[in-house]
């Protein structure tokens, strides 16, 4: 299982997603390569990124909203 995480330069929640991510996965009982990716807005339009943090597992978002690609 992989999961990729997508943070914007400014976002603030890097430490409470990787804290989280990584509660989740001892309880569960699941290994998982997981990967941290600071992205500018054009790389985030490029990605099909519309929100900060986004996690995709095996590349798909978790947490599809549907909003335009971008993050600030």
């Amino acid at each position: 299982m992989k999961i990729d995480c997508y943070l914007s330069e400014h976002c603030g929640s890097y430490y409470q997603l990787r804290e989280n991510i990584g509660r989740a996965l001892q309880e569960l009982r699941l290994d998982a390569e997981v990967a941290f990716h600071t992205v500018s807005y054009d790389e985030a339009v490029d990605l099909g990124i519309s929100g900060s943090p986004t996690i995709r597992l095996d590349g798909m978002d978790l947490f599809e909203g549907g909003g335009s690609p971008g993050i600030t």
